[in-house]
């Protein structure tokens, strides 16, 4: 969970939550589909044991955690959030007492947990199978978008999530939200770069301290952090980067992420990086990547449905962002981007990974690359 918020925010996030809810417990499945689904489960791996489909989200109520809570909810899956004030899980018990959950009551909860304390994730973390950290902050000026402290905040609690989860005997799995920002930043004057950017490419700590790209330097370091704890305690671990998150009303729903993404907006659209990913599909690959991971199948993914090319895809950006144009494609002229000194993205491993999980449902051996 981020560490502040204003009660403005709160409000509508917890409604936000709940219409999730109410849409889950609409969602009834037809017996076929329920076969289906214990089917593809068998496929995967997944125990039909309720105990081995419980995982816990943090920042469960963020942008990105309400439409993982809504993906894994109906995927069969139990989950419990995890919230930072004992106000969000009155709120959320409110819920329960008065029968606005629908039919999935068992199926959700919430409790307590500080990501600054690693005995609260240990106690909050205990008897999930799997840990989904979607590592949602918010900025407490509520208007820089992402400060430095920040940065700071997000790899002091990468390290407690990942040492919980080695304390916590029930959890086998984690999979940690970091960002395409995480591997596209570096000195595009160095002549040995090569021009693909893929899963295995990391940005310049150096460079983005210099631009102060705070949210890009700390999704950086939150993620070797992370990396470094997992090696040492021997912790499945798996990284997904997703581009900019998208999705209905995503600016105002995912101010602070987007805002901070965004600082350096005109050399990634310059260079060929300013991508997107869908909500949806984002929280869908947190699952595909949780269930192929595996003591052979683990490691980092890029995400992303989208490339910013044209000056017509800017333009709608811009327009859903509401800002002017040129802060997304600065003072390009033309059609689009220079190719001369473009880079190419490329989630091949992803692509590789979903495509093969879902062949995996009609009979194949669900593998991870």
């Amino acid at each position: 969970m981020g560490f502040i918020k204003s009660e403005e925010r709160q409000r509508e996030e917890l409604e936000e939550f709940k219409r999730a809810l109410l849409a889950c417990g609409s969602l009834q499945r037809r017996k076929g589909d329920e076969d289906e689904l214990r089917r593809e489960n068998r496929v995967m791996g997944i125990d039909e044991d309720p105990q081995d489909k419980l995982v816990c989200v943090t920042s469960g109520v963020s942008y990105l955690g309400l439409a993982l809570v809504r993906q894994l909810v109906i995927r069969g899956y139990s989950v419990r959030l995890m919230v930072d004030k004992q106000e969000d899980i009155e709120k959320i018990r409110e819920m329960e007492t008065t029968g606005e959950r629908g039919g999935i009551t068992n199926r959700v909860e919430a409790v307590m947990g500080k990501l600054t304390e690693i005995e609260s994730l240990t106690a909050a973390f205990n008897g999930c199978r799997g840990v989904f950290h979607t590592s949602a902050f918010a900025d407490p000026a509520g208007l820089s978008g992402y400060s430095k402290s920040m940065a700071e905040m997000e790899v002091r609690s990468s390290e407690n999530v990942i040492e919980a989860c080695a304390r916590t005997p029930s959890v086998r799995k984690c999979v940690l939200t970091s960002s395409l920002l995480a591997c596209i930043w570096r000195e595009n004057k160095s002549c040995d770069l090569t021009p693909v950017i893929n899963h295995e490419c990391w940005s310049d700590e150096q460079l983005c301290t210099q631009r102060r790209l705070w949210y890009a330097l700390g999704k950086l370091r939150a993620e070797k952090a992370a990396w470094r704890v997992a090696q040492e305690r021997r912790i499945r671990l798996s990284a997904i980067c997703p581009g900019l998150i998208t999705g209905p009303d995503f600016c105002r729903r995912n101010s602070t992420p987007t805002i901070a993404y965004l600082k350096g907006a005109e050399d990634m659209y310059a260079n060929g990086l300013l991508a997107t990913v869908d909500v949806s599909r984002l929280a869908e690959a947190h699952i595909c990547v949780l269930e192929a991971l595996c003591s052979t199948e683990f490691g980092r993914y890029i995400c992303y449905d989208r490339v910013v090319e044209t000056q017509d895809e800017a333009e709608r950006l811009a327009q859903d962002l509401g800002m002017p144009t040129h802060k997304i494609s600065g003072h390009t002229s033309g059609n689009g981007i220079s190719q001369q000194s473009r880079f190419h993205l490329s989630n091949v491993k992803l692509n590789r990974l979903m495509s093969r999980t879902m062949r995996s449902c009609y009979g194949e051996c669900c593998i991870g690359f």
